[in-house]
C-alpha cells in the first residue's frame, strides 16, 4: 500500500502550492506545537504529530524514521536543516544530553564542534533554501548538496552543489587541479546535473557566533563540460541548412500547386485544340470547292 504522504493527494498539493507557502505552513505548525529536537551526533531527531509529518515531507526537511510509536512520528534532520529551522525560521528548539534547550550561540558552537566547516556549509544551504530551492545531501554524487526545483518525488535534482571556502584550494585541494574539475564535471554530467560551485568569501575571521554569517558572501558559478564534437560553427551550419530546407519546401509547394492547376486546365485545352482542328479542315474543304466551281464555270 502506498504511504499517504506519497499518494496522488500529495503530488496534487505539491504541484498546486509553491515551496515558500509550504515552508510557511510548517513554520506556523512547529511554533504552535513548541516542537523540540534532540541533538544526537551529527543529526537532530524530532518527534512530530501525524499532521506535521506531511508538512515536513512536503517541505523536504529531514528523513522519516519508521518506529513502533503510534502517537508520534520521528524525523532525522541534518545539522544544516536543524539549524535552519532553529535559527532562520525560529520554529524549533534543540536540546542536548542535559535536556535543556540551547540558545543560538551554544547551538552554533555545538554544530562547529561536530562539523568544523559547518559555517560555510550552512551559509551555502541557507542561501539556496531562501531562494526556495530544495536542498538535500549530495553524498551519493560526490558533492556537498543537490538542489531540486521542487519536491524530489516530482523532479530530479538540477544542480550538484560544491561548497568552496575562501582559500580552500590550498586546504583540502578540491578543484585545485584541472583534472579535479574535469572529473567532477564529468560525474555531474553522467547523472544529468549541472555543477554549481558556491564560493564562500568572508570579511572577518571570527566564528564565535552565528552573527558572523552577515559577513559571508556567496558567489555561485555553474560549470558544464564542453563536448569537443560540438563545433562553434554548428549553429551557423544548422541555420543555413534550415534556410535551404525552407527554400526547397517552398519550391516543392509551388511545383505541386502548378501541377495541380495544370491538371484542371488540360481538359479545356484539349477541347480548344480539337475545335481549331475542325475549323481548319472546314476551311480547306470550302477553298477546294470554290476553286473547283470556278474552274467548272470558266470552261
Amino acid at each position: 500500500m502506498e504511504p499517504r504522504w506519497k499518494g496522488k493527494g500529495f503530488k496534487a498539493k505539491a504541484l498546486a502550492e509553491p515551496m515558500s507557502k509550504i515552508v510557511s505552513q510548517l513554520q506556523s505548525s512547529l511554533i504552535q506545537s513548541d516542537a523540540q529536537g534532540l541533538l544526537a551526533g551529527c543529526t537532530v531527531l524530532i518527534a512530530v504529530k501525524p499532521e506535521q509529518t506531511d508538512l515536513l515531507d512536503h517541505s523536504c526537511f529531514g528523513k522519516r524514521i519508521v518506529t513502533a510509536e503510534k502517537d508520534n512520528e520521528w524525523f532525522q534532520l541534518g545539522l544544516e536543516e536543524a539549524f535552519y529551522l532553529c535559527f532562520s525560521l525560529k520554529c524549533l528548539k534543540i536540546v542536548g544530553d542535559d535536556k535543556c534547550p540551547k540558545d543560538d550561540v551554544e547551538l552554533w558552537q555545538c554544530m562547529i564542534s561536530r562539523k568544523p566547516n559547518f559555517p560555510d556549509f550552512y551559509k551555502a544551504y541557507s542561501h539556496l533554501r531562501m531562494k526556495n530551492w530544495v536542498v538535500k545531501s549530495g553524498l551519493n554524487y560526490g558533492v556537498d548538496f543537490v538542489a531540486y526545483r521542487h519536491h524530489p518525488s516530482l523532479v530530479h535534482s538540477e544542480y550538484a552543489v560544491l561548497v568552496l571556502s575562501e582559500g580552500e584550494d590550498e586546504g583540502n585541494g578540491r578543484l585545485r587541479l584541472w583534472s579535479d574539475l574535469h572529473c567532477t564535471t564529468r560525474v555531474s554530467g553522467s547523472v544529468v546535473k549541472t555543477l554549481l560551485v558556491l564560493r564562500i568569501t568572508k570579511t572577518g575571521n571570527g566564528v564565535a557566533s552565528p552573527s558572523c554569517l552577515e559577513k559571508y558572501t556567496v558567489v555561485g558559478r555553474t560549470i558544464r563540460r564542453w563536448h569537443p564534437e560540438q563545433c562553434r560553427e554548428d549553429n551557423v551550419i544548422g541555420e543555413n541548412r534550415t534556410k535551404q530546407q525552407e527554400a526547397l519546401g517552398k519550391a516543392s509547394l509551388k511545383t505541386k500547386f502548378t501541377q495541380k492547376h495544370d491538371l484542371k486546365l488540360k481538359p479545356g485545352l484539349v477541347g480548344i485544340e480539337r475545335g481549331f482542328s475542325l475549323v481548319s479542315i472546314s476551311l480547306v474543304f470550302a477553298l477546294i470547292s470554290f476553286i473547283v466551281s470556278r474552274w467548272f464555270w470558266s470552261n
